[in-house]
């Protein structure tokens, strides 16, 4: 059986606010998270992704107020990330109501923190968040960035996307920093190194501005295709992509 390509909308939260900008810089006002998410969740997203960019002690309680807010409003898996170090982050985001937790710089920092969440919780529950960007100093020729692409992590993004999958991380969420926020495409090759190493899914963001883009990453090998400010700009709809995916022969929800 041919699992469906799930389509996501992703919510930048910024101290409890939806925020729209390219490479976290320009920050503007989108609107309350849960207002959007049941927007979302009406239109026919199949996920739904948070990603706390102030994830600050005051950000951090803020964040789990709206993940419990989203969870009794909308009826879709809720993934949500930003500034996760560890099990006691995964344990308390869980109970708040998030279905799937993202780490990215906690598992830089300390890779075995991969295993323990996975050991405790499971493995479909942890999601590898992976801002990766075109590197020339590393073998692959990709390089792993923190900081919202602004710092480089000296690693390569192919090596340490296999070290987490093999470490037990569930899914990968693959952030093109070059192509985010500029609406001409993902980054293909990107996606199909990735693909080439990893046996678990793998969510495609950064750069998608038309279907064909969403049509491309799947033909790439994404098995789920992620956006934002074509989303919360209404430049397209879920139902636009999807149906694009189902006529370029893709199963959709």
């Amino acid at each position: 059986m041919t699992l469906a390509i799930r389509v996501i909308p992703c919510l930048d939260v910024h101290d409890g606010r939806v925020v729209k900008g390219v490479n976290f810089v320009n920050l503007r006002d989108a609107g309350d998270p849960v207002e959007l998410a049941a927007t979302y969740g009406a239109e026919g997203a199949d996920e739904l992704v948070f990603l706390d960019i102030s994830a600050s002690a005051t950000g951090r309680a803020t964040t789990y107020d709206m993940v419990r807010r989203t969870a009794e409003t909308v009826f879709i898996p809720l993934a949500v990330g930003g500034g996760v170090r560890g099990v006691e982050d995964v344990d308390t985001l869980l109970r708040s109501g998030a279905d799937k937790v993202g780490i990215n710089t906690g598992a830089i920092s300390r890779p075995e923190a991969i295993n323990e969440i996975t050991t405790r919780f499971g493995n479909q529950v942890l999601v590898l968040s992976l801002d990766a960007r075109r590197e020339a100093g590393q073998p692959s020729g990709f390089g792993v960035t923190t900081h919202g692409g602004r710092r480089a992590a000296g690693l390569d993004a192919i090596a340490w996307v296999r070290e987490a999958a093999e470490r037990g991380a569930g899914e990968i969420l693959l952030n093109s920093m070059d192509a985010d926020g500029t609406t001409d495409g993902f980054d293909l090759e990107m996606i199909e190194a990735v693909k080439a190493v990893v046996d678990v899914p793998v969510i495609a963001s950064g750069g998608a501005g038309t279907v064909a883009h969403f049509v491309a990453a799947a033909q790439a090998g994404a098995d789920a295709v992620l956006a934002a400010s074509v989303f919360h700009y209404g430049t397209l709809t879920i139902a636009e992509v999807k149906a694009g995916l189902a006529e370029a022969g893709f199963a959709v929800r």
